[in-house]
């Protein structure tokens, strides 16, 4: 077995849980703006997604609208959501040790803002790993 050189680590559902906090966050929030939805219809449709992609979508197929600043209002309060809850994938933390003691390079990728990942690798003590 060929030992790979590099591990890079997606952030969001691989080192962190945050799609549940998000999502039942993006529920809570579309239902205010008139969209009537589910948080189990956000975790299978928005996970992932960035929020700009998402207010194109829900205001291109409904009469919902979420406002110009919405994506700014959102990562705005990520900081206070994922101050609060957020937890590492069970297991990861004994993997990334792993990967550590074998010797492979590793780092975290995300297209989540650093500021975010700061905070939620943070809240869970998997950013020492990471800095």
């Amino acid at each position: 077995m060929q030992v790979p050189k590099l591990v890079i680590f997606d952030c969001d559902g691989v080192l962190v849980d945050t799609e549940n906090l998000a999502n039942r966050r993006l529920a809570d929030w579309l239902c205010e703006a008139g969209f009537q939805i589910t948080f189990e219809y956000c975790r299978k449709t928005f996970s992932g997604r960035s929020m700009a992609s998402v207010q194109k979508e829900i205001e291109e197929a409904t009469e919902a609208r979420l406002g110009a600043d919405f994506v700014e209002r959102w990562n705005a309060g990520l900081p206070d959501l994922f101050a609060h809850g957020v937890e590492a994938i069970p297991h990861v933390r004994d993997f990334i040790e792993k990967v550590r003691a074998a010797g492979i390079a590793y780092c975290v990728a995300s297209s989540a803002r650093v500021s975010k990942m700061h905070i939620t690798l943070g809240q869970t003590g998997l950013l020492p790993l990471f800095e």
